[in-house]
């Protein structure tokens, strides 16, 4: 990350590609060991071809097109410099992520002064060779003896429901937005009175004119209609929402976990067709995207470029290049959401292994024994390519599973740009997985139980509930049922018993839940892939895919069962039902038994019950594995 507001930029951290697409996007907070900087907008990024490349995957494409317009065009990775032992004052040790200081107010610890970098109190100080060691700091402190204290950034910001966040407001906040006059330069502190470091133990004092108010006052749904009307500041774009703002300001914590919301796409690579020919360009299409006739085959042949394609003809491969150009122009008219869940689960459930290509290779294998009247397929996959692409950010509110989402429930993100950019960050990752297949009518014929039909009201009851709550215009909406509780469920369990012997930790591995009604679009589906992703070798070890064999995945999914029967929390977790506390969405189930990492789990740890599985203490009549 380097810094792009002062003139002689400086790296001052790093972070590895998935914490800037899940953690630290465009737009969010990283605190630093120093200081604390905000994730620049696109429009700052380098797209020089040294340092990043172009990232294929039409289907997502086509997603991206939907959710943010018809703009985009490509993805592309993030930058990075190919050599990492550079030295750090050339200009290539500065290739990365664009970031910028922020918030701009500091408190000095010593003598608790609060004021903006620019009033040029606080000095900064880089350091070319220690990133982690770049600072600000108070040099002219009264309380300093040796040492300049190292200023803090101030953890108080202010932020709206539209993605605008700004610095609290300091100056005019001590002094009741204009009710009340400082006599002359106000100079303010900020005083902690308490060992708690809350709202209520800190003050804000103005030494010029005495006055002092207690930070407590700027939280609370009452005292956030006394505060200003957000000033509908993008720092992240330098810049002002030209559309304004009607909200109000809303106090928020440095570090809040509401700060930034990501919104990502992702989906798994499958090949369109078991033509190997076909395939070759699908794999080495970022080479043959931009040839159009036999003379820049020819020429790209000549380079070294088609060594993958040799005793290929070249006129069939320039056939295959037009179709596909022409089938991507026919798509790209099209101005849905795209269904990016049913390509795959049509390659998986098929298991055919001659569907295959560099980064997608699967084979069937047989079902556990004990449980293949209720498993009818396992399919391992031994390479899979997952790719997922920022599409925006919100504040404050959570914009939900993007792929669930119907147009009354979609929050406005903010931009990632300034301009209308035709492009967005992606990251590939590859990855193994375990796919596993429950037969329909077992499924059809517990879905039937009058237990089952009765959980599955009190569920539907809690879900409109929970989104009455946050003011949907719709509650009713997007309520995945009870086929989906079961696979979603069983994947938890079962994905907490096999990081004990795969070597993975828990928030490696990740699930996707194939789950619709016979009724629904390219229905019936009863399916859960188990995979690994990582942007190195370490999602292709094979330590996950050995589980899936029948003997040993059989033996895994009867201990799961088994350490799901009880809880440590257990009788209030067996006994938890989904209509109390409206706060969560699951019965059954806690951080003890079933919960994943929210980087593991794709619906938040929300619709979870360990009894639809296999029978608890206090609900033995709904289990699945009877």
């Amino acid at each position: 990350m380097t810094p792009n507001n002062y003139p002689n930029n400086f790296r001052v951290g790093e972070l590895n590609p998935s914490q800037l697409l899940y953690s630290f996007g465009v737009g969010a907070i990283v605190d630093l060991p120093q200081i604390s900087v905000i994730v620049s907008g696109l429009d700052d990024w380098t797209q020089d071809p040294n340092y990043v490349h172009e990232i294929k995957e039409d289907r997502l494409l086509l997603g991206l097109r939907a959710a943010i317009g018809p703009h985009i065009q490509r993805m592309y990775s993030l930058p990075s410099s190919p050599d990492q032992s550079v030295n750090p004052l050339e200009q290539e040790a500065l290739i990365g992520v664009p970031v910028g200081t922020f918030p701009k107010w500091m408190v000095c610890p010593a003598c608790r002064t609060l004021a903006s970098l620019d009033t040029n109190l606080f000095e900064l100080h880089a350091n070319r060779y220690r990133p982690d060691r770049t600072r600000y700091a108070h040099a002219n402190c009264k309380f300093a003896k040796n040492k300049a204290p190292t200023a803090l950034p101030a953890r108080f910001l202010v932020a709206c429901e539209k993605g605008h966040l700004d610095d609290f407001p300091w100056m005019e906040f001590v002094h009741y937005f204009g009710e009340k006059l400082c006599s002359g330069t106000p100079s303010i502190t900020l005083q902690e009175y308490g060992p708690s470091g809350e709202a209520r133990d800190l003050f804000i004092q103005c030494e010029t004119c005495g006055i002092r108010r207690q930070m407590a006052e700027a939280f609370g749904r009452d005292n956030r209609e006394k505060m200003p009307v957000c000033t509908a500041r993008r720092p992240h774009l330098h810049d002002y929402d030209p559309d304004g703002c009607n909200l109000k300001m809303r106090p928020i914590l440095l570090g809040a976990s509401n700060l930034w919301f990501p919104q990502i796409l992702s989906t798994i690579a499958i090949p369109a067709t078991t033509d190997k020919l076909s395939v070759l360009v699908d794999d080495h299409w970022g080479i043959l995207n931009d040839v159009d006739s036999l003379d820049a085959l020819k020429y790209a042949q000549k380079r070294g470029d088609l060594k993958s394609f040799a005793g290929c003809s070249l006129e069939e491969i320039l056939e295959i290049i037009k179709s596909k150009k022409e089938s991507r122009a026919v798509n790209e008219e099209v101005e849905q959401y795209p269904d990016l869940v049913l390509p795959e689960w049509a390659a998986f459930s098929s298991g055919n292994d001659q569907l295959r290509s560099t980064d997608f290779q699967i084979r069937k294998m047989p079902a556990p024994e004990k449980y293949r009247f209720l498993i009818s397929k396992v399919v391992l996959a031994d390479r899979l390519r997952e790719v997922k692409a920022l599409a925006g950010f919100t504040r404050i509110d959570s914009p939900g599973e993007l792929d669930e989402l119907d147009e009354e429930q979609r929050i406005d993100t903010a931009p990632l740009s300034r301009s209308k950019l035709n492009w967005v960050p992606a990251v590939e990752v590859r990855g193994e997985g375990i796919f596993i297949q429950f037969d329909e009518s077992k499924i059809q014929s517990w879905l039937s139980r009058p237990a089952v039909q009765e959980q599955e009201r009190t569920f539907f009851a809690a879900h409109k509930e929970w989104r009455k709550m946050r003011n949907f215009s719709n509650p009713s909406a997007n309520f995945p049922g009870m086929r989906y509780i079961l696979l979603h469920t069983f994947s938890h369990i079962l994905m907490r018993q096999i990081i004990l012997e795969s070597g993975y930790t828990q928030a490696s591995i990740r699930e996707r839940i194939y789950s619709r009604a016979p009724e629904d679009d390219g229905g019936p589906m009863a399916g859960i892939l188990l995979y690994t992703s990582a942007p190195d070798s370490e999602g292709t070890l094979g330590g996950l895919v050995n589980l899936g064999l029948p003997e040993l995945l059989g033996y895994h999914i009867e201990s799961a069962l088994e350490a799901a029967t009880l809880c440590t929390s257990d009788p209030t977790c067996s006994e938890h039902k989904p209509e109390y506390g409206n706060a969560t969405l699951h019965a059954a189930a806690c951080h003890a038994c079933t919960f994943a990492p929210e980087t593991s789990c794709e619906k938040g740890n929300r619709y979870l019950d360990r009894a639809v599985l296999i029978g608890t203490i206090s609900n033995a009549k709904i289990a699945f594995f009877e």
